[in-house]
């Protein structure tokens, strides 16, 4: 079924996406939430203090990272441009399994590209937390993260994040307005984690932890001299249960230490180190914090 304006809506949608230039490993997508260069993506695709974005008219800006939420994978960008073409956004809780979706993004180089397809569902998934995501049967490729998930009427209902199985996940439009009204935290760890349940040799029980693949480079992980393959266990005053626990443990905002307690090698041995937090530009993730 041919969808009236459907060229309109879709060109108006690729002018209201951005390339994101960060980290020197690969690129992401972006929404202009404002007209007045206000930004929005995936905090895991600015993995730098100044990321570049492109525009969809060939301007290029640095951007400065006003917030992160390692919790929901969401970043706020700001750019000093004005006259933005700014995309709508809609009430993702009014969303419906069936419903025709449009996503837009820079995978694998290919600016702009457009993929449709049907929302599955809205919702909580096994394995990822509490959080609720849109589910959708739309073909995503890495550089899609950070863009649109738009509905038939070019209304953002999401900002695309990952794929699981055959599924697009995007973070629901209402998460995102939520995140742009909440006080910002500089709370950043800077690293990539996945969750993992540990063998004890002492019992049979395992306990859960938070294995890093990834460290960024000058991040206070970094400078804390922790290392890929460690395991996060959690603070001294509560071990981690998910990732959510690690992202609360992040937030705040002003210099302050965090005692946190982990893994190397020798799983009989618990560690302890202290990371200084409070600078200037909060960190990555999702499965990053």
């Amino acid at each position: 079924m041919a969808i009236p304006g459907f060229g309109e809506i879709a060109e108006q949608l690729r002018r209201s996406t951005f390339l994101v230039h960060s980290g020197g490993r690969g690129s992401g997508s972006g929404v202009i939430w404002s007209s007045d260069g206000l930004l929005v993506t995936n905090a895991h695709v600015v993995r730098s203090a100044r990321p570049a974005v492109q525009l969809w008219d060939g301007r290029e800006f640095e951007a400065v990272i006003h917030s992160r939420d390692p919790l929901h994978d969401l970043a706020r960008l700001h750019i000093n441009a004005t006259n933005l073409p700014a995309a709508s956004a809609a009430d993702s809780s009014q969303l419906r399994a069936g419903e025709l979706v449009i996503a837009i993004g820079n995978p694998l180089g290919f600016v702009g590209a457009l993929a449709t397809g049907v929302i599955h569902g809205v919702g909580p998934l096994r394995g990822l937390g509490s959080h609720s995501w849109v589910q959708a049967e739309v073909r995503l490729a890495p550089g899609n993260s950070g863009g649109p998930l738009a509905n038939a009427r070019g209304q953002i209902v999401g900002i695309n994040t990952m794929v699981a199985g055959r599924l697009a996940l995007a973070i629901p439009s209402n998460t995102v307005r939520g995140f742009l009204s909440a006080s910002p935290s500089d709370g950043r760890l800077g690293v990539t984690v996945h969750p993992a349940l540990i063998p004890r040799p002492a019992s049979r029980a395992r306990t859960f932890g938070l294995v890093i693949l990834e460290v960024d480079a000058e991040s206070p992980a970094a400078l804390a001299s922790l290392l890929p393959g460690d395991i996060l266990l959690g603070t001294e005053e509560k071990s981690f249960t998910s990732l959510e626990d690690l992202a609360g443990a992040l937030q705040g905002n002003g210099p302050r230490l965090l005692r946190l307690e982990f893994l190397r090698g020798d799983y009989t041995r618990i560690r302890r180190v202290t990371v200084q937090l409070g600078s200037p530009v909060a960190a990555r993730s999702s499965v990053a914090a």
